[in-house]
């Protein structure tokens, strides 16, 4: 197998290769352009996504600048916004729902790499799928490690350290990230209430 092969397999691979080398440098360079655009260009840089990106929905904002390794492991839904200084390592999957926000500062990892030092010294490493679900808010500075499922409508607090999948319908926080509590109409009620009174 080629080391991509093995890559996108999920298998112990090498990155340094001449074929993984090219596909990160082409995306480099076109990461390059789309921080480097005018804010104003939009179309300009909603396009450069689209290209970079394995799937995209219509409706989405990325503000620069922006990192990724490859970008065609990347899946993002509709209505996604993901704030300054977003970085994904998608050496695997990376597939993103529907309504998501992610805070400034946010990092989702796939990549991972043997534990042990002599394995480690072979340039052996390895990748392991990341999903978040629909309507998800992933608070500033949080760090995402591989294998992580993120169910629908959760929250994420600022500066977690998610390393375990976190279900459906709950706010967590902390590092390592745990279950807060679990979100309810009186979440929705309570903020209306603040509206109203203004």
């Amino acid at each position: 197998m080629r080391e991509k092969e093995k890559m996108l397999a999920g298998k112990p691979y090498r990155a340094f290769g001449e074929e993984l080398l090219a596909e990160r440098q082409a995306a480099k360079e076109l990461i390059f352009e789309f921080n480097a655009l005018h804010p104003s260009k939009i179309e300009q840089r909603n396009k450069i996504i689209k290209r970079l990106f394995g799937k995209t929905g219509e409706n989405f904002i990325i503000e620069s600048p922006f990192r990724c390794d490859y970008g065609y492991n990347i899946s993002i839904g509709e209505n996604f916004y993901a704030n300054y200084n977003c970085t994904i390592l998608d050496c695997a999957k990376v597939t993103i729902g529907d309504n998501a926000f992610i805070g400034p500062n946010l990092s989702l990892f796939t990549a991972g790499h043997p534990v042990h030092p002599d394995v480690r010294n072979t340039q052996l490493e390895y990748a392991v799928p990341i999903f978040i679900g629909n309507n998800v808010w992933l608070g500033g500075g949080t760090i995402v490690n591989p294998g992580v499922t993120i169910g629908d409508n959760t929250v994420i607090g600022s500066g977690s350290v998610v390393t375990k999948d976190i279900p459906a319908n709950v706010i967590a926080a902390g590092n390592p990230c745990r279950v807060r509590r679990t979100i309810t109409e009186k979440d929705k009620s309570d903020f209306l209430k603040t509206l109203s009174n203004e």
